[in-house]
């Protein structure tokens, strides 16, 4: 018997396991959402850079909405694979046969976001992870909606 199993017997220590790294419980996809508007306004904005630059500071803030969209989109398949891996159980693939691929489609996306400059695509992962929302809001008995994203999201 070694030292640990030992002070388990005598203060009667159970051992038990959490669904997450902190059991929580807390969950919600709106930090994927947030992240996934941030992408998309970084994508508004570099295809709106004047080019070839009349500024001397356009070439640092390239840069910076690049820094930010690529942050975000790693953001958003951080938060995601979160949510799927600790929330999601097989009854919710059960009643929404459609979660394992949005997920996917999620993931794939952010990663696209990633790799180029695209307003099109970066709405498409706004779009998907509003689709993940409404499928864990529903999964609770709740009807998403996300009645501040467009202020949220701004100008």
């Amino acid at each position: 018997m070694n030292l640990l199993s030992s002070i388990e017997q005598i203060f009667s220590i159970k051992s038990v396991e959490a669904h997450c790294d902190v059991p929580c419980g807390i969950y919600d996809p709106i930090t994927a959402k947030i992240a996934a508007q941030t992408v998309l306004k970084m994508a508004v904005r570099l295809e709106a850079v004047e080019l070839p630059p009349t500024s001397i500071n356009t070439p640092n803030n390239v840069t910076r909405y690049v820094a930010v969209k690529e942050e975000h989109a790693e953001a958003v398949k951080h938060d995601l694979s979160v949510l799927w891996s600790d929330y999601f159980k097989p009854e919710h693939l059960e009643k929404y046969p459609n979660l394992h691929e949005l997920f996917w489609n999620a993931n794939k996306l952010a990663g696209a976001n990633k790799q180029s400059v695209s307003s099109e695509s970066a709405q498409k992962l706004v779009d998907t992870v509003d689709e993940i929302a409404s499928i864990f809001w529903a999964s609770k008995g709740v009807d998403y909606s996300d009645t501040n994203a467009s202020v949220r999201y701004g100008a």
